[in-house]
């Protein structure tokens, strides 16, 4: 046997000392400063200003940005890590530093010439918000079903129509917009434009009352008549179609940390109130039946979390990993809706109340079977891998 099959492998979740140092860095953040404003913020319907501005400092914001840049100049799999461990306590902080992260960051590093990106990153990783405005009212699976239209006037672009369900809307300051340039090009004719928040024309509309990650802003986006540069278009006039896929396979990781992070956060809970919570004069956390339920979640959540760290690894390495990135997000999303709705069931009627946070968690869940690709298209893009 060669050496180098015979060589240990480390396991996927093994992480370097710089990783584990970032990650505890992370976690206190999280414990300290945004779980004591989870629950207000959710019923607020609002991000606090004071925890997105430390997101900043912290270098949370700008995980891949390079740091000539003012970025952190760290990997994707360090991004996965932040979701990970700030979705623990609050998903919707969790998808404010994702979407900034696996899409926005992500599509002008791979697609942003060296005058756009001097632009752009620095703003990015020091105090602008970004978002990614793909889905409008028609289109949701079927992604390129827009009707947001560009049309060329001079050297400038003039940029008409909606987007729905646009995370960040609220906060962001730069937003990734898609618009057809050529209806009748089909996918051929999308085009990607970069959008700065306070362009004539351009106005943040209704702001969606959802049923999780309440203090996420999820908007829609007017666009009437907006002027855009040709030195804002992201890629080539027509390329938007791929700008939008590679961006949103890597996007797909995110959310499966995201979903991860949740139900790991769910079940910490949830193992400590059940050794709290005594029936029949002792704690529940004795009956074989509890046991059982804890150690499926628990082994639920760590397949999730192969699955995830997997399909990051193999982004960083360079190698394929599309199916892979299917494969994470449907399992961890299906895994964070089972083990939280089971985490509420350990806590009894206390499980049903927004005192404890096991409740918020479970509303939190059901978006991640929904959003960057609903579950039933993460199963046919895995077929699809495995059929041709």
């Amino acid at each position: 046997m060669s050496t180098v099959l015979s060589a240990p492998r480390p396991a996927l979740t093994t992480l370097t000392e710089q990783e584990r140092m970032f990650r505890e860095a992370v976690r206190d953040f999280a414990v300290s400063e945004i779980a004591p404003r989870a629950l207000a913020m959710d019923q607020a319907q609002q991000m606090d200003r004071s925890i997105v501005d430390p997101l900043f400092e912290l270098g949370l914001m700008g995980v891949e940005i390079p740091e000539s840049y003012g970025g952190t100049g760290a990997d994707f799999f360090t991004s996965v890590l932040v979701v990970e461990e700030l979705s623990k306590v609050d998903p919707s902080i969790g998808v404010l530093v994702d979407v900034q992260n696996t899409l926005v960051v992500n599509a002008i590093l791979r697609w942003a010439d060296e005058a756009q990106r001097s632009r752009w990153l620095p703003a990015l990783a020091t105090d602008t918000v970004g978002a990614y405005a793909l889905s409008e009212s028609g289109s949701g699976s079927d992604a390129f079903a827009l009707t947001c239209r560009a049309v060329a006037d001079g050297d400038d672009w003039l940029l008409r129509g909606q987007k729905m369900w646009i995370t960040n809307g609220n906060e962001a300051g730069l937003f990734i917009v898609f618009a057809t340039v050529d209806p009748e090009a089909g996918y051929k004719g999308i085009t990607a434009f970069v959008v700065e928040r306070g362009r004539p024309g351009f106005s943040v509309g209704k702001k969606e009352d959802k049923l999780g990650i309440r203090a996420s802003s999820t908007t829609e986006l007017v666009f009437d008549g907006v002027r855009i540069p040709s030195r804002n278009i992201l890629g080539e006039v027509g390329k938007g179609y791929k700008v939008a896929i590679e961006t949103l396979n890597e996007g797909r990781i995110g959310i499966g940390a995201q979903m991860l992070g949740l139900a790991q956060g769910a079940l910490d809970h949830t193992v400590s109130y059940v050794q709290e919570r005594k029936q029949f004069g002792r704690a529940i956390a004795s009956f074989q039946g509890v046991q059982f339920q804890i150690a499926e979640m628990a082994t639920d959540i760590e397949a999730a979390r192969l699955l995830v760290y997997n399909a990051a690894r193999l982004k960083d390495a360079g190698e394929p990993f599309l199916q892979q990135a299917a494969m994470a997000k449907l399992f961890a999303s299906e895994v964070a809706q089972r083990v939280a709705s089971r985490c509420i069931d350990l806590f009894g009627g206390n499980g049903f109340t927004t005192e404890f946070p096991v409740e918020k968690l479970y509303r939190d869940a059901k978006i991640g079977t929904i959003y960057e690709g609903t579950s039933n298209m993460q199963k046919q893009t895995i077929a699809k891998m495995l059929l041709k």
